[in-house]
């Protein structure tokens, strides 16, 4: 199985696609691991999502999770 991830908003935009997936491995335990491995250091207002519920940089990811990462909402 895989990790699908998701990119919206200006993080799609900039990284240039909506979506990867990745084989899930022992070093990549969390959001934040997801995104270093990937990207580099994360921006420092980063959101994201696992499973459709917020989460964290630490909350852990397993196989066949979706993470999703977008930048902060504001509204008027």
């Amino acid at each position: 199985m895989t990790i699908t991830i998701q990119y919206f908003a200006r993080l799609r935009e900039d990284i240039g696609r909506d979506r990867d997936e990745i084989a899930p491995t022992e070093e990549l335990r969390t959001v934040g691991d997801l995104w270093q491995h990937l990207h580099g250091d994360p921006p420092t207002r980063l959101m994201a999502a696992v499973n459709q519920a917020h989460a964290r940089l630490d909350t852990p990811v397993r196989d066949g999770d979706e993470v999703a990462f977008f930048p902060p909402v504001t509204g008027g």
